[in-house]
């Protein structure tokens, strides 16, 4: 029989602890005593998060209490770290984002402020949003809709609105925007589908929808629909085989086009 996520998470900690005994308390008060990976996972959000509004302690009860209370959160979850480590070549364990990356840790912080969006506790919604974008540089508005198994790469300064759609399979990296147009209201924000791929400092604005496996471009301004498994590039942009660019010289990370 295979082992769970959580269990192999645990192997992963206890290797790291007999590499590094210094840090062995600190990774067995934000893991190891845990009971499961959300109350892990709510742990190391309490240790970030806290301030002169809310303590370590009384963050930590409330997000366990909101992951119990929102069923899906947990599945959310493992599906973010079974993504980052399938896509980041750097991630080598599942325990590396848990621990160490502010796109998952601000990505986790977002499930917990949209599940209590969702039950009309708006104000500790916006309370946690606030202090994501302060800790991890992630400004995701609480109302927008981000399935399971989505990956934010580096993670800084990246921006989602309000009435957003990002299915699974989804890379956003550093830098990107998923904004409006500021003339309209309703729904008024793009809609990424599943396995679409933004690279760094593109902004897509407006209710457009980015198709299945699309590639948006480092540095790219797409105002309108990205058909599926299409890539675009540019400022505004448009497809890659509309700019005269050989398939071997094309980088999608290259933002000088």
């Amino acid at each position: 029989m295979s082992k769970s996520l959580w269990e192999n998470i645990r192997d992963e900690i206890g290797l790291r602890v007999d590499a590094e005994p210094s840090l062995g308390s600190f990774l067995h008060s934000l893991v190891l005593s845990q009971k499961n990976l959300t109350n892990a996972v709510a742990s190391i959000l309490s240790s970030k998060l806290h301030s002169d509004a809310l303590s370590a302690m009384d963050i930590k009860k409330f997000i366990i209490d909101v992951f119990d209370d929102c069923k899906n959160i947990e599945g959310d979850i493992e599906k973010d770290l079974i993504f980052f480590k399938d896509n980041d070549p750097s991630c080598d364990y599942f325990s590396t984002p848990l621990l160490f990356y502010k796109g998952f840790l601000g990505l986790a912080t977002y499930r917990a402020s949209h599940c209590l969006w969702n039950k009309n506790r708006h104000t500790m919604a916006l309370f946690f949003q606030n202090r994501s974008s302060e800790i991890f540089g992630i400004d995701i508005h609480p109302a927008a809709k981000i399935a399971g198994g989505v990956m934010m790469d580096h993670a800084t300064g990246i921006v989602i609105g309000e009435t957003a759609v990002i299915e699974s399979d989804v890379s956003i990296f550093q830098g990107v925007t998923l904004g409006g147009k500021g003339n309209e209201v309703g729904k008024r924000h793009p809609n990424i589908k599943s396995g679409a791929t933004i690279y760094a400092s593109s902004t897509i604005l407006g209710n457009i929808t980015v198709g299945n496996k699309a590639v948006i471009a480092a540095g790219s301004l797409v105002l309108k629909d990205v058909k599926n498994e299409i890539t675009v590039a540019g400022i505004p942009a448009k497809e890659v085989n509309k700019l005269n660019i050989s398939s071997n010289d094309w980088d999608p990370g290259d933002s000088s086009l």
